[in-house]
């Protein structure tokens, strides 16, 4: 039994821009992609309807605030190797 394969969201994002392009056929592009055109149309749909949703203030403000806790984990990471450092020369 084949297991289900998962797409990222950059692959979809990837396809549905050249369908949108419009420069190959869905068809084309589903054999390129080695998948199902009804998926490429799908996904077109669904990025159709979802588009204007890029330019509301609540995902500006959900944009922000991925931001600033990748911010406070790059902090968090950076004292983490200061701290392994420091206790790599204490031990040698």
């Amino acid at each position: 039994m084949k297991s289900k394969r998962r797409f990222t969201s950059e692959f979809k994002a990837k396809v549905v821009l050249a369908a949108l392009q419009e420069k190959e056929s869905t068809a084309e592009l589903a054999k390129r992609y080695i998948i199902n055109s009804e998926q490429i149309n799908k996904w077109k749909r669904e990025f159709k309807t979802k588009a204007s949703l890029l330019f509301t203030k609540e995902y500006k403000e959900s944009d922000k605030k991925t931001d600033q806790e990748k911010q406070k984990l790059y902090e968090v990471i950076g004292q983490q190797k200061v701290e392994i450092d420091f206790l790599k020369k204490a031990l040698s």
